[in-house]
């Protein structure tokens, strides 16, 4: 039997308010809504999601490594608010040779200007954002075919 390659979807804080949390800006899907959409695209794509959430950092810095040992394909990192803020993050990404792709749900760029800057993006291999939930399933597209 043949295992389906990994792509790990990392979600940061406050994302498990998705849903409920400014619906004007994030929309009303919950972060259970995208798992399973996640998940069924995946299974169509041939592949495995391993999807995780946490208000930490330490624990996405973890997961980053995690992915990296488990050989995963790529990983979908939406580190919310730790994006303009995380260099520690921007590190863990540069150390590992697993292909990152930043993902968000609403367009940085067109929002506070301190949201601006993306610690993530300047690790990362590319980057969705501005598309809602959709924003998800364009970044697994993009890491099917790495």
């Amino acid at each position: 039997m043949t295992t389906r390659p990994t792509i790990f979807v990392l979600n940061g804080p406050n994302l498990n308010l998705l849903g409920m949390r400014e619906p004007e800006i994030y929309g009303t899907d919950t972060l259970d809504d995208i798992a399973g959409r996640l998940e069924d695209q995946a299974q169509a794509l041939g592949l495995s999601i391993d999807f995780r959430q946490s208000n930490h950092e330490g624990h996405l810095i973890d997961w980053l490594q995690e992915a990296q040992a488990a050989g995963a394909k790529a990983v979908l990192l939406n580190a919310a608010g730790l994006t303009h803020t995380s260099v520690a993050i921007h590190d863990a990404i540069k150390a590992i040779h697993v292909p990152v792709i930043e993902v968000h749900l609403s367009d940085p760029h067109k929002r506070e200007e301190f949201r601006h800057i993306s610690y993530v993006g300047m690790a990362a291999k590319e980057c969705f954002a501005g598309h809602g939930a959709k924003s998800y399933e364009l970044a697994l597209d993009a890491a099917a075919r790495y």
